[in-house]
């Protein structure tokens, strides 16, 4: 099979500490990145969950809260007041 040279950026500290754990378990950086293509290939798939926290401002029970304060709004039963921002580090 014809071999191809495959190049991508990574953190220097991390490409190291991906390294020495090879190392440890006797694979070179290249076969481990060789396996998990193979892995992918057959399965299809990540090998592993691959999430992202969701925003929580998005979350169903905020928006819920958000939609009610608007209805209120729009029926008159509330109004908007300016507010102070607060600064947070």
């Amino acid at each position: 099979m014809a071999q191809t040279m495959v190049n991508f950026r990574m953190d220097a500290e991390l490409k190291q500490r991906m390294e020495e754990t090879c190392h440890e378990m006797g694979l070179t950086l290249t076969a481990a990145f060789t396996m998990f293509a193979v892995k992918v290939t057959q399965d299809r798939r990540i090998p592993f969950e691959v999430t992202a926290e969701p925003d929580p401002f998005y979350s169903e029970e905020n928006m819920a809260r958000l939609r009610a304060a608007i209805a209120d709004v729009k029926a008159g039963r509330s109004t908007l007041k300016p507010h102070e921002l607060i600064e947070v580090d």
